[in-house]
């Protein structure tokens, strides 16, 4: 489940009715908590009160004693521009006594969001709740998915780089989980429990010529760093970049670097190596904090 509008601009009865779930995700066992999700967070956003703690006016959810502890989720998260990505989350939830996590009606799951909690300027859910293991009267470990689905147009290539990590919980108490009376709805929500970074895919390809060569001659080493656009759905070269072109020699266990080469405004590369022995030529890219670090395919070249 995704929303792009700031949750600060939507509020009350508004809220409700704000937020459509994609299609193509709307079916099966966990269709009302995708359904809900996101339009009660903005409910609970709206309500008075400080942060994580709503108020009963309205149409706006009460607040529930849930609160989520030792958040954990991947350091980065590489998203191409095709397949769906899964991202496992775990932690801790913790309840009042009066609060029945068992209940069928009772969903929690993890979300990640870009900019400030209560404003966010982007918010990624899980397609499922979590599910979770009771381990006291008051305590249960969560496992849940951060899904994410290239192509869909809720990512852009501005949203690459921090994200911040939260989860939430929802009590329907019985009522009708597709449309519920908000007012009987118990929300609980809390924002910056965890970090993670969603990175652009990257490619790097290599290819060393002439094969065969002869000691002491040219080899021209060419290549291509690429990454993912999250508004084409497209790889695209990844310009002004630093790449290392590194040599393995034939039976040696590990690659030793040549040289530092640039990529050109294209995301080209191509440089010059004198032949010395058989072996396995590879460019490799460290990476940044919005493209995840790759290595290309080893291209091998037998000197003669």
């Amino acid at each position: 489940m995704r929303f792009r509008a700031s949750a600060a601009a939507v509020t009350g009865a508004l809220a409700l009715s704000a937020f459509a779930v994609p299609a193509a995700h709307a079916d099966g066992a966990g269709s009302a908590y995708r359904a809900q999700a996101g339009k009660l967070l903005r409910a609970a956003h709206s309500a008075p009160g400080k942060q994580g703690v709503t108020s009963v006016r309205g149409g706006t959810p009460y607040d529930l004693d849930v609160s989520f502890t030792h958040f954990k989720v991947a350091k980065a998260i590489t998203v191409g521009t095709t397949h769906h990505i899964a991202a496992t989350v775990t932690y801790t939830l913790n309840h009042g006594a009066d609060v029945d996590i068992t209940a069928d009606d009772f969903l929690n799951g993890p979300f990640i969001y870009r900019g400030s909690f209560e404003a966010s300027d982007n918010v990624v859910f899980g397609d499922e709740p979590a599910t979770c293991k009771v381990v006291t009267a008051t305590t249960a470990n969560c496992t849940g998915k951060i899904d994410i689905y290239p192509g869909e147009g809720y990512l852009r290539n501005p949203d690459a780089g921090s994200w911040k990590g939260g989860a939430l919980a929802l009590a329907f108490n019985g009522q009708n989980q597709e449309h519920p009376d908000p007012s009987k709805v118990g929300v609980a929500r809390k924002g910056g429990l965890g970090r993670t970074s969603l990175q652009r895919g990257s490619r790097q390809s290599v290819n060393a010529s002439p094969e065969p060569v002869r000691k002491g001659k040219a080899i021209t080493v060419t290549g291509a760093l690429t990454r993912a656009d999250w508004e084409d759905n497209k790889y695209h070269g990844y310009t002004r970049q630093s790449v290392k072109l590194q040599f393995k020699k034939k039976g040696a266990a590990a690659y030793t670097t040549l040289k530092t080469v640039k990529t050109d405004s294209r995301g080209n590369l191509r440089t010059t190596v004198k032949a010395s022995a058989d072996g396995y030529f590879r460019f490799s890219f460290a990476g940044t904090s919005t493209t995840p670090a790759v290595n290309s395919t080893a291209d091998f070249v037998d000197v003669r």
